[in-house]
């Protein structure tokens, strides 16, 4: 089975069905844990805090920001055990939730792109 990953933004009404990951390290603001209904918070493949602080959302900074955090990927030793965890769900679609504002600069939107490649 082909797994789709869709970048999808917390507070977004009118999600998408599937498998519901939070990707963020820091929960975001004003979700109650009720209210986000998540599968899963895979705060261990999130940016770390101090590539996440550098890049503050900045979008000259979005290219950039995007390598650093594909080169943590790689050399992050929880990312091979995610994707198997990934590769188990025998779901059609993972929603990559995320909080920022950015719908196209983000965290969620380069994960997907590098399970596309790798999972």
């Amino acid at each position: 089975m082909i797994m789709e990953f869709v970048p999808v933004r917390i507070y977004a009404h009118n999600q998408p069905e599937g498998y519901r990951l939070l990707v963020d390290r820091v929960w975001p603001r004003g979700i109650s844990k009720v209210n986000a209904a998540l599968d899963d918070w895979a705060k261990q493949i999130a940016p770390s805090t101090e590539l996440r602080k550098w890049f503050g959302h900045d979008p000259a900074k979005a290219a950039e920001f995007a390598a650093k955090y594909r080169q943590e990927l790689d050399a992050n030793p929880e990312t091979p055990t995610f994707i198997a965890k990934l590769r188990q769900l025998n779901v059609p679609r993972v929603l990559l939730l995320f909080g920022a504002k950015d719908e196209t600069d983000n965290n969620a939107v380069v994960l997907a792109g590098y399970l596309r490649a790798h999972a």
